[in-house]
C-alpha cells in the first residue's frame, strides 16, 4: 500500500491520509521533519552569511523523535484544540496533507470546519524562517478561533544546553515588544546575536516561559495554555525560555485569514548593540520583519525560490519513458546534493550539531553531486579543505566550516583521506575547465607560512599513499579508511572509548585494499591531469606508482572469487573465504573494479558476481557477509553492531553505488541500473511501511538481511550516498562524462531501453543530447552526430558560445 505520491506539475512530494497516520507519517508529519526541510533548503545563502554555530535559533532535539523542537501551531476552537500537522496534538483530523517541495514545506489540516495551511521556507539571502499560516471557515456559522504558535529556544551551545543545566536553567532572558518575542539569554554579556519569533498581527496574548506554557506535569499535545484557550502572558526568567503568540480570529462563512510568522536571527556589530540600558537594538529585527509584513511579499518570495530551485536543477535534465527515474535525477537526487553541500553531516535527526564539524572525506565526496550545479561554491569548498590539509599530505578527518581549522579534538590518519582530495579537483577541473586552480597559493594546516600551490597539495596526497605501504606493499589503512568502523589498529576492551581515535598499534601492519583500489582509481585521473597540465614527468611517475600497486592487489588482493578487504594487525587476511565471518566486502569490490583491476583476465567479472550472489538483497547489497556475531578485538567498531545493523551487513547506500559504477565498468548495463533501482528512492515507495523513511531521499543505511528490522532505513538525507548515487546514474550508467576537452557520452543502460533524453549545462553551453538504443545493447557507441555533422570520437567539444547544441548518440 502506498502512503504517500509525487505531484509532477509542482514538484513536491504529497503525503495524505484522511484519518490518523501510519507510523510512518506520523513521523513525517512532526514539525521536527519540517523544520529540517525548511532549514536545509531555503537557499545557500542563508548558510553562508549566518554563521552556522547559530543557525539554530529553537531548541537541540535528543534523539529523532524528540518533541520540542519543531515549530507548532494548535487552533483553539470552542473548547476542542489541534494542530494542523497533527503532531502535536496529535488529534485526528478529517483531512491531513504534508507536501515536500524545492526548499519549502506545507502542511494541511482541517477539523471541525476549519481548514488550516502552513508552509515553512527559508527565503533566499535572508537570516530567517517564514511560516505562512492560513486559516479558513468552510462551514456556514461563524467561527471564533485562536491561534497560538509555539517554538522553544537554543541557548546558542548545543553541547552545553544538553548538560550544563545548572547554569542554564539561569540565564533565560526575552524581551516581548507588541508581536515580537525575542530571545536575548546571554545576549547582555559576550554574545552579540539574538533571534525573535514573529507575528504581523496584533496579538491577544503571549508566553516565553515552558513551564507556564505546558503545565508542570503536561506534554506538547495538552498545553495547559491550549487547553484553556487563554494565554498566561508569562515572561522567561531563568528556566526555558520559548516563544508562544495567541491570536484571536474571527471567521465569517468561507472567509480566510492569512499570518505571517518569522522566526529570525540578528547579529549586532557590539557598539551598536543596545537601544537603551538592557534594551536590545531591534532595527535590524524590525527592517526583517517589514519586508514580510504581509502576504504578498511571502508569495513573491516563494517565486523567487522557485525559480532559484529551477535554476539549479536545469544543469541536468533527463526525459525518459520511466517517471521514477526522471523524478529522482531531475528533482529529489539533485537536492539531496544541495542540502548535503550545505550541511555536510553537521546537523539532522542523526547528528545533534555538536562537534562533528564537516568531514574532510565527506565534503570532497559531496562536491562531485553539486559541482555542476555551483562550481564556485565547489572552488571555495576545494580551498578550505586543502587549507586544513598536513604537510606530509595527510588530513584532519574533520573541519569547523566557521574556523576553516581542522579538528584537533579528531585528529587524522584516515589513510583514504588524501585521495578523496585529488578526485574533487580532478572533477572541479573537468566540470569548468579551470586549470588555475592548480596555482591557487594554499596553506597547509591553515598556516600561511607553508602556502604552495594546490597543485602541490593533491602530489603529495598522491605521495602520502606510497610512502605509507605496508608489509605486502598494500597501503595503510591507518585509524581506519572509508570504513570509519574498520579499526584495526585500536584493540579497545575500555567500554565507551572512541574507536576511530584510539590507536593502540604503531599501525605500520594493517593494510587496505579498499585505498589501493581508490589508489588505482584515483591515480589514473592523478596521472591524467598532470599530463593535461604538461608535467610528463610527474605523469609518467604517477602511472608508474599506479601500475606498480595494481600488481601488488593481484597479487596480493584477490582471494580467488573476489578482493580481499585487508589486513589486520597479525598481518591476517580480512574478507576472505578463509575468514569465519566476513568473507567477502563491498568496498574492495567497487573500487578495484572501477580501477581496472581484474577487467582483462575476467577477474573483476568473478567478483562481481560474487557481490550479487553472497551481498544481494531486494532492498540492496549489504556491507558484508556473513555478519559478525562477536566482538573482534582486532576489527573494532564494525563487529560491535548487531547483525545486520549499519556496517555490519547493514545495506550501507554510499557503497551500493561504487558496485553501479563497477557493473558500468564492465558494461553491465542491466546489473548497473538494477542495483541503482533496489535503493532508489522513488523506487521503493512500495515498501514504505518497512523502510519508515521519507520516501523521497536517500539514507545511509538499510538494515540487512541479517536484521531482525531486514528493509528498515535510518539516516537520510546527510549522507555520501547522495552524491555517489548521482554520480553512479548520471555519468556511469546514462553515460555524460564531464571530461577535459569536452563531454563523454558513453551509457551502459538496460539493453531493454530505447533510449532516452538528457539536457546537460556544460561549460555556459547548453547540449541536448538524444541517445538512441535501436540494436538494444548495453553499451558502445556506434555513431555520434553534433549539430547534424558526425564526429569520430564520443567527446561533445567545448563551444564556449552559451548557445544550445544538439547531439545523437546511436548505441550498438
Amino acid at each position: 500500500m502506498k502512503y504517500g505520491f509525487f505531484d509532477d506539475t509542482k514538484k513536491e512530494y504529497v503525503i495524505t491520509t484522511p484519518t490518523t497516520p501510519y507510523p510512518w507519517i506520523n513521523y513525517l508529519g512532526s514539525q521536527e521533519f519540517f523544520s529540517l526541510i525548511s532549514n536545509t533548503a531555503g537557499g545557500y545563502s542563508f548558510y553562508k552569511d549566518a554563521k552556522l554555530r547559530r543557525i539554530t535559533r529553537f531548541r537541540y532535539n535528543n534523539v529523532p523523535l524528540d518533541l520540542g523542537g519543531g515549530r507548532y501551531y494548535y487552533l483553539y476552537d470552542n473548547g476542542d484544540f489541534w494542530s494542523p500537522g497533527w503532531a502535536p496534538a496529535k488529534k485526528e483530523l478529517d483531512h491531513y496533507e504534508c507536501r515536500h517541495g524545492m526548499g519549502y514545506t506545507k502542511i494541511s489540516g482541517k477539523r471541525n470546519e476549519i481548514e488550516t495551511e502552513v508552509t515553512f521556507f527559508v527565503p533566499l539571502n535572508y537570516n530567517g524562517e517564514v511560516h505562512k499560516v492560513v486559516v479558513k471557515n468552510t462551514g456556514n456559522k461563524k467561527k471564533e478561533v485562536k491561534l497560538f504558535s509555539f517554538i522553544e529556544w537554543c541557548l546558542w551551545n548545543a553541547q552545553d544546553d544538553q548538560t550544563n543545566f545548572q547554569r542554564n536553567f539561569n540565564t533565560g532572558e526575552v524581551e516581548i515588544k507588541g508581536s515580537v518575542i525575542y530571545h536575548k539569554t546571554e545576549y547582555k554579556e559576550r554574545r552579540d546575536h539574538y533571534a525573535f519569533f514573529s507575528v504581523n498581527a496584533p496579538i491577544e496574548g503571549f508566553d516565553s516561559d515552558r513551564e507556564s506554557f505546558i503545565g508542570t506535569y503536561n506534554g506538547f499535545e495538552n498545553p495547559q495554555v491550549v487547553a484553556s484557550g487563554k494565554p498566561n502572558n508569562s515572561v522567561a526568567d531563568g528556566w526555558s525560555p520559548i516563544a508562544s503568540h495567541c491570536l484571536a480570529l474571527s471567521l465569517e462563512p468561507g472567509e480566510t485569514k492569512e499570518l505571517v510568522f518569522i522566526l529570525g536571527y540578528v547579529e549586532n556589530p557590539l557598539e551598536e548593540k543596545w537601544e537603551s540600558k538592557n534594551v536590545i537594538n531591534k532595527k535590524k529585527a524590525e527592517d526583517m520583519i517589514a519586508k514580510f509584513s504581509h502576504s504578498a511579499a511571502v508569495d513573491q518570495a516563494l517565486e523567487e525560490l522557485a525559480v532559484y530551485w529551477d535554476g539549479l536543477l536545469s544543469k541536468y535534465t533527463i526525459i525518459s519513458k520511466d517517471d521514477k527515474l526522471n523524478r529522482m535525477v531531475n528533482i529529489w537526487n539533485q537536492y539531496q546534493c544541495m542540502v548535503t553541500f550545505n550541511l555536510s553531516r553537521s546537523a539532522s535527526y542523526f547528528e545533534s550539531g555538536i562537534g562533528r564539524g564537516m568531514g574532510f572525506r565527506d565534503s570532497n565526496q559531496d562536491l562531485l553531486g553539486f559541482l555542476h550545479q555551483i562550481p564556485d561554491r565547489a572552488r571555495e569548498r576545494i580551498i578550505d579543505l586543502a587549507s586544513t590539509q598536513l604537510e606530509d599530505g595527510g588530513a584532519y578527518h574533520q573541519y569547523q566550516p566557521l574556523t576553516k581549522r581542522g579538528n584537533d579534538e579528531i585528529g587524522g590518519n584516515f589513510n583514504d583521506d588524501p585521495l578523496w582530495l585529488i578526485l574533487a579537483v580532478v572533477a572541479y577541473i573537468k566540470e569548468t575547465g579551470d586549470y588555475t586552480i592548480l596555482d591557487v597559493k594554499t596553506p597547509f594546516d591553515n598556516d600561511e607560512s607553508v602556502a604552495a600551490p594546490l597543485s602541490d597539495h593533491i602530489k603529495r596526497s598522491f605521495d602520502h599513499v606510497i610512502n605509507n605501504v605496508g608489509p605486502h606493499g598494500l597501503p595503510l589503512i591507518g585509524r581506519a579508511d572509508w570504513n570509519d568502523c574498520l579499526n584495526l589498529n585500536c584493540f579497545s576492551m575500555e567500554p565507551g572509548e572512541s574507536f576511530q581515535t584510539t590507536t593502540s598499534k604503531d599501525g605500520r601492519v594493517a593494510e587496505s585494499v579498499m585505498i589501493a583500489g581508490m589508489f588505482v582509481y584515483i591515480g589514473n585521473e592523478y596521472a591524467k591531469l598532470m599530463e593535461k597540465v604538461g608535467n610528463q614527468a610527474e605523469a609518467d611517475r604517477a602511472n608508474k606508482e599506479v601500475s606498480k600497486m595494481k600488481d601488488v592487489i593481484m597479487e596480493h588482493g584477490f582471494d580467488g572469487e573476489w578482493f580481499l578487504r585487508a589486513y589486520d594487525d597479525y598481518g591476517k587476511k580480512i574478507g576472505s573465504n578463509e575468514c569465519e565471518e566476513g568473507k567477502i566486502f563491498i568496498e574492495s569490490q567497487g573500487f578495484c573494479v572501477m580501477g581496472g583491476c581484474g577487467i582483462k583476465d575476467g577477474k573483476a567479472i568473478k567478483a562481481l558476481d560474487a557481490v550479487e550472489e553472497r551481498l544481494g538483497t531486494k532492498y540492496g547489497l549489504v556491507l558484508n557477509n556473513p555478519a559478525f556475531t562477536k566482538y573482534y578485538v582486532e576489527y573494532g567498531e564494525i563487529s560491535t553492531y548487531p547483525a545486520g545493523y549499519k556496517e555490519n551487513a547493514g545495506i550501507f547506500c554510499h557503497n551500493n553505488a561504487w558496485i553501479m559504477c563497477a557493473e558500468a565498468v564492465v558494461g553491465r548495463g542491466d546489473k548497473a541500473f538494477d542495483y541503482y533501482t533496489r535503493i532508489a528512492p522513488a523506487y521503493t515507495e512500495e515498501y514504505s511501511e518497512i523502510h519508515r523513511m521519507e520516501p523521497y531521499v536517500y539514507s545511509q543505511m538499510v538494515a540487512g538481511k541479517d536484521a531482525k528490522r531486514f528493509g528498515e532505513a535510518k539516516n537520510s538525507w546527510l549522507t555520501g550516498t547522495a552524491s555517489w548515487n548521482f554520480v553512479a546514474i548520471t555519468q556511469f550508467i546514462l553515460g555524460i562524462i564531464p571530461e577535459y576537452d569536452g563531454l563523454m557520452v558513453n551509457p551502459a543502460i538496460p539493453a531493454s531501453w530505447d533510449g532516452y533524453q538528457v539536457t546537460r549545462h556544460f561549460r555556459g553551453d547548453i547540449l541536448k543530447i538524444t541517445i538512441k538504443n535501436p540494436n538494444h545493447v548495453s553499451a558502445g557507441v556506434a555513431k555520434m552526430t553534433v549539430d547534424g555533422k558526425e564526429v569520430s570520437d564520443n567527446i561533445v567539444p567545448v563551444f564556449g558560445d552559451g548557445k544550445e547544441h544538439g547531439v545523437e548518440v546511436i548505441l550498438g
